[in-house]
């Protein structure tokens, strides 16, 4: 409680883009990494001791996928910000029905993308 920054936490099965999003993260003024997660199921644990303001989920995990995990976290934390990441382009309708704010592919992300995806996702509306 009480940061000054907003507060990220990350999931993807994959070390390598784990490792880009947390560079992304530390790159980016505002934001903070509060932790990492390989799994939906590793992330739906973590997220109650971390209560970060936004999850980035990758889409397409072994297990339970992204749009599994963002369906739970959803539900069990409805104050965080989802937002799904994936190589595929798996688009924004896919949101709707696991309640994701937005979709963003891989390949675009970076610190326009997530100043981006707070700004018009994320940001609280004054109240």
């Amino acid at each position: 409680m009480g940061r000054s920054s907003i507060g990220v936490m990350t999931v993807d099965d994959h070390e390598a883009f784990r490792r880009s999003i947390r560079d992304v993260i530390e790159a980016t003024p505002g934001f903070e990494l509060l932790g990492e997660a390989a799994s939906g199921e590793a992330a739906l644990a973590l997220v109650a001791e971390l209560s970060p303001e936004l999850v980035l989920v990758d889409a397409r995990m072994p297990g339970m996928d992204g749009f599994e995990t963002a369906r739970r976290l959803r539900s069990t934390h409805p104050a965080a910000t989802v937002i799904l990441v994936s190589s595929d382009d798996v688009g924004e309708s896919v949101c709707d029905s696991c309640g994701a704010a937005a979709f963003v592919p891989k390949r675009e992300f970076g610190r326009a993308a997530l100043r981006r995806v707070w700004d018009e996702h994320g940001a609280p509306s004054g109240g």
